[in-house]
């Protein structure tokens, strides 16, 4: 029996309403579909526990014993059943809110109890534990490991909770080991990396016999997904390194005259950035780079020399960025650095005028224009190049696919590709996320800057950060105080960065205030924040539209209020603001007194280091590669069913060795025995990136 047709709704436990609701909230069509549905998950039922054993409330326990007593609390749907549970030696109370009529409690009557542990009042308790008489305990409910599989809220309402998936895949399992099932890596990869077949691999990750099958099972499947993803990404790599690209191999007036005049030397990082970037433009390939640099690192002059590199070799570049502060900003850069370079830069957003884009247009297509940067304005379809040879695009995750395929119409030949990031990259998510990309990274600040002081404080200690503010304030220096800007909370958010508004201007009414966030029109946010940077108010109060915004040197103190409600990544953006000048920098983070255990690492991460890829990292740990900003619009090629690309590196390491293993000799996947994983590539395909075309 072939399970890959088998219909879910004829499987025992399913039947046409459950096959209804499996398709349309997990996508399982087949058996084969369902045993792909892995365990979250497992609990050893082995083990029993005493009452005075437990010790951690994120662990499942069994434990034997009686009731005691038991009593309601309450009444009507405040109602409570609170009993009283002994294994012999010491009591525990055990807690229901819902179905209390349904629970029948006896005494003198031996129960399994089993749940996972709460504290209440500096004591354990157990909320809605599992109780079963010893004389209804099956043996198969206290042996082995016991799967828990994720359901939806719809599951639930159906009666598909984690128990009937488990009961539905155990009817598949004998089929599985029966039938067995088509394999899907070859077997030359099986032996060389020491893997389960796929058959044995979907039984044991379900209903493993012991911890080894378990690990076993869950490093095949772990393996063959991250392989797939690597393949993928690899094979559209040397596809597109066939791409004919502009071939730009002279460094010429424009380049070494920018060069020569810069005001400082660069440092080895962006030289050597720079050597890596021009290889690629003058190979007659299509670049496509990704470059990685912590904020101030000094990205954007390393953009402009590459800019000029295409300037001189007869073509023009754009720089194109998330927002309209951003642009100005490295246009107003790009200008000065320029001085009087013979060289035409000019801007372009959605506040340029009809009668400003008029001659810019025309000035675009006869090509007297060499660099123009802008917003999502360069896409607009009246936005036409006459020869544009580089695209650089800044912050790239903040543009969607679309967006950023347009740019490529405006080109016969796509152009070659620099993108830049502030936001560092775990090496992991590069790996997945970026695989297809050559990576650059600045990874040295320039000379004379100075590490940000971070402080943690609690919001008790306000009295000591204001007393903090007027000593930076009287020393000439600026402070920016941020607070949270969440869009489901966005009226109550507003009215915190007004009352953080009023609060400052009573306290400090000597000092001269601003205030910016996204609902102000963006000439009185310009306007504001121009102000701050010329030196016009001491305080910038804002939300985070100030994350990417003017560089202002003589900052020197970020204040981030209701820090617990930012990630790590963002935190350290928000700190990038400042530390811009010669003076010692501060960032305070002000969180309430009682936090959880992952905002009291996430403040004890930023206080220890300034480096912006441990922090990447660590946020990766935390919150998960789901979550971290730009993933999920630049996407994998596929999903990941039970792979981490948090905790798996090492397999990730392997697998992608193993892709450009069999690609190097075989890129077209056309030999015998490759052919298995061009038809695996062809059943998992789905939309997939392609930096080469729309990066």
């Amino acid at each position: 029996m072939d399970l890959s047709i088998q219909n879910i709704e004829f499987c025992k436990g399913v039947g046409a309403k459950r096959a209804d609701i499996l398709r349309k909230e997990l996508g399982v069509k087949s058996a084969l579909d369902m045993l792909y549905q892995f365990p979250y998950k497992y609990i050893d039922r082995s083990r029993f526990y005493f009452i005075h054993e437990i010790d951690d409330e994120d662990t499942y326990v069994q434990i034997i014993g009686h009731i005691t007593e038991w009593h309601t609390v309450g009444i009507g749907a405040a109602a409570r059943l609170s009993a009283t549970f002994t294994d012999g030696r010491h009591t525990i109370e055990l807690v229901w809110f819902k179905g209390i009529k349904y629970l029948k409690l006896e005494r003198g009557v031996q129960y399994l109890l089993f749940g996972k542990p709460s504290r209440f009042n500096h004591q354990y308790n157990f909320v809605h534990p599992e109780l079963t008489p010893m004389a209804k305990v099956k043996p198969e409910m206290t042996q082995g490991l016991e799967p828990y599989y994720n359901t939806t809220e719809g599951m639930k309402r159906a009666g598909l909770n984690s128990k009937a998936i488990r009961n539905i895949t155990a009817e598949l399992v004998p089929q599985l080991r029966h039938y067995g099932v088509r394999e899907t890596l070859g077997i030359d990869l099986i032996e060389q990396q020491h893997l389960m077949s796929l058959s044995e691999a979907l039984a044991n990750i379900h209903f493993p016999k012991d911890y080894v099958a378990m690990q076993k099972a869950r490093e095949r499947l772990k393996f063959e997904e991250l392989f797939y993803i690597q393949l993928q990404i690899l094979r559209q790599m040397k596809r597109r390194e066939q791409n004919d690209g502009f071939r730009m191999p002279i460094v010429g007036k424009a380049f070494h005259a920018q060069y020569n005049t810069l005001p400082y030397d660069l440092t080895n990082a962006q030289k050597r950035v720079l050597r890596e970037i021009q290889t690629d433009l003058k190979s007659g390939r299509q670049m496509n780079r990704l470059l990685q640099g912590d904020v101030g690192s000094g990205k954007t002059i390393v953009a402009l020399l590459t800019a000029l590199l295409a300037v001189d070799n007869g073509y023009q570049a754009c720089i194109m960025a998330p927002t309209e502060i951003l642009a100005n900003q490295h246009y107003e850069t790009i200008r000065d650095l320029l001085g009087d370079l013979d060289v035409n830069c000019q801007l372009l957003t959605g506040s340029t005028t009809a009668k400003q884009r008029q001659p810019l247009h025309e000035q675009l297509r006869n090509g007297e224009i060499n660099i123009l940067v802008g917003t999502h304005a360069l896409i607009e379809k009246e936005v036409q190049f006459a020869n544009l040879g580089l695209c650089i695009i800044d912050e790239q995750h903040r543009f969607g696919v679309a967006q950023r395929a347009k740019l490529w119409e405006k080109n016969v030949r796509p152009p070659h590709v620099l993108v830049m990031t502030a936001t560092p990259i775990p090496r992991t998510l590069a790996m997945t996320v970026y695989g297809d990309l050559h990576v650059s990274i600045i990874d040295e600040l320039p000379p004379g800057r100075k590490p940000v002081h971070t402080l943690h404080y609690h919001i008790e200690r306000r009295a000591t950060i204001h007393q903090f503010i007027t000593q930076q304030i009287d020393a000439g220096r600026q402070v920016y105080v941020v607070y949270p800007l969440i869009q489901e909370n966005e009226k109550l958010d507003l009215q915190d960065l007004q009352n953080g508004y009023n609060r400052l201007c009573e306290t400090f009414p000597n000092y001269r205030i601003s205030m910016v966030h996204g609902q102000m029109r963006a000439k009185d946010k310009d306007e504001q924040m121009q102000r701050f940077a010329r030196g016009e108010t001491q305080i910038l109060v804002a939300t985070t539209v100030i994350e990417v915004g003017v560089n202002v040197p003589n900052a020197s103190v970020m204040i981030i209020e209701n820090a617990e409600r930012f990630g790590l990544s963002q935190l350290h953006q928000l700190r990038g603001r400042v530390g811009r000048g010669a003076e010692q920098s501060y960032c305070l983070l002000l969180t309430k007194l009682e936090i959880s255990k992952d905002t009291r690492k996430r403040m004890d991460i930023m206080v220890a280091t300034n480096d912006g890829f441990r922090i990447a990292e660590a946020d990766l740990q935390l919150r998960g590669p789901g979550d971290l900003e730009g993933t999920q619009q630049s996407g994998l090629p596929f999903d990941l069913r039970i792979a981490s690309l948090t905790h798996d590196g090492q397999i990730l390491d392997v697998a992608r060795q193993a892709a450009m293993s069999i690609l190097d000799t075989d890129p077209l996947l056309e030999e015998m025995h490759n052919r298995i994983y061009k038809q695996r590539l062809d059943t998992l395909r789905q939309t997939v990136v392609n930096w080469g075309e729309i990066s």
